[in-house]
């Protein structure tokens, strides 16, 4: 009698576990801990056993979310800002809310991925999917993850996953065209710029935005003007009393700021400089985070729509996990397939920290 599709796979899953564990020398047990994260199995192992289920290419098929995943949604942050991180959390949390689902916290690695030793746990808790707020997945972790049909989706306002990788993003370099051009728009010759370190994909893509204002106005860029941060309050603060150090005739009339924390540290820098915002000096932040519209005077900044961020990826996550369930085959979101990207908007918003220059 003739399998079905369905059969088919399940007798192919059966067939490659049980070659891996002949070829290995291994017992069927211990590949079963290998998939589920377990940690009574030796490194070498360990090591061996996913080498082979990643040369065979072996998928978990089917078996539905009930019998394979956990309630979860994973949010997975290098670090966590009270501010910024909030508008992620909150959109995550709101499309989790709707479908019945817990949010997993997760703080690990540096701003480039998590830690090597974070993707165990990952396997153990089996969460619905993963929302990593990083800008790159090791290319091992992603195939460990999709070994285990366990979806996972980059949030990428800091950096540029490669294209195989699932991920929303946002307007960066329209981000910082739009805030170079409103100061220009409003008179002021002498731009400076602060952005973000200087290894990430959205510093470097807000810069060029800056940079692609500044050359179409024909205004001249010194290099002094432009500066890499680290999106807080602190490199904001630093920067600004180098950049405000200058000569009144050197002096940047303006600061465009990468982030709105690092404007918070501009203008902490104006005050202690005796400088009045934006008499002196104006200055435009970038996220648009609740703060930004309660500081003295209210900070015009770029919005970046981190709350939306958080509920696509989420959402995206969610639409992942439940073709792979519906697809007893296992190439629902297979690398080879079309993988999904959303770059959403980013728009200017107008307050009160920015004006026309003061013509003495």
């Amino acid at each position: 009698m003739k399998l079905d599709a369905a059969a088919d796979a399940a007798v192919d899953r059966r067939v490659t576990l049980a070659a891996i564990s002949e070829d290995l020398g291994v017992s069927l047990s211990t590949i079963s801990k290998v998939l589920n994260g377990r940690a009574d199995v030796s490194a070498a192992t360990r090591e061996r056993v996913e080498h082979e289920l990643q040369e065979r290419g072996y998928v978990r098929r089917g078996g539905g979310r009930s019998e394979t995943r956990a309630d979860l949604l994973e949010l997975v942050f290098h670090e966590l800002d009270e501010i910024w991180s909030m508008e992620l959390i909150g959109g995550v949390e709101q499309v989790a809310k709707e479908q019945g689902l817990s949010v997993v916290l997760t703080v690990s690695g540096d701003r480039h991925a998590p830690d090597p030793d974070w993707v165990e746990g990952v396997i153990r808790r089996r969460p619905v999917g993963v929302v990593l707020v990083f800008s790159e997945l090791a290319p091992e972790h992603r195939e460990r993850l999709r070994a285990r049909a366990i979806p996972f989706v980059i949030v990428d306002p800091a950096g540029d996953p490669t294209p195989e990788v699932p991920s929303v993003g946002s307007a960066n370099w329209s981000g910082g065209l739009a805030a170079t051009r409103h100061l220009i728009e409003l008179g002021h010759r002498r731009i400076a710029t602060i952005t973000g370190p200087d290894d990430m994909m959205c510093s470097l893509a807000r810069v060029d935005g800056y940079r692609s204002a500044m050359n179409s106005a024909g205004l001249p860029i010194d290099p002094a003007w432009i500066r890499f941060g680290d999106f807080h309050v602190t490199g904001g603060r630093n920067h600004a009393r180098d950049l405000l150090a200058l000569p009144a005739g050197e002096r940047p009339t303006a600061i465009f700021a990468g982030s709105d924390l690092q404007a918070l540290g501009v203008m902490d820098a104006a005050r202690a400089a005796g400088l009045a915002i934006p008499g002196d000096l104006s200055i435009v932040g970038y996220d648009d985070v609740p703060i930004s519209r309660w500081v003295t005077p209210p900070l015009t900044t770029v919005h970046q729509p981190l709350r939306r961020m958080g509920e696509e990826a989420a959402r995206l996550a969610i639409r992942l996990a439940a073709e792979a369930d519906a697809d007893p085959t296992g190439t629902a979101g297979s690398p080879t397939g079309t993988t999904p990207r959303m770059d959403l908007a980013t728009s200017l918003v107008v307050r009160e920290s920015t004006a026309p220059p003061d013509p003495a």
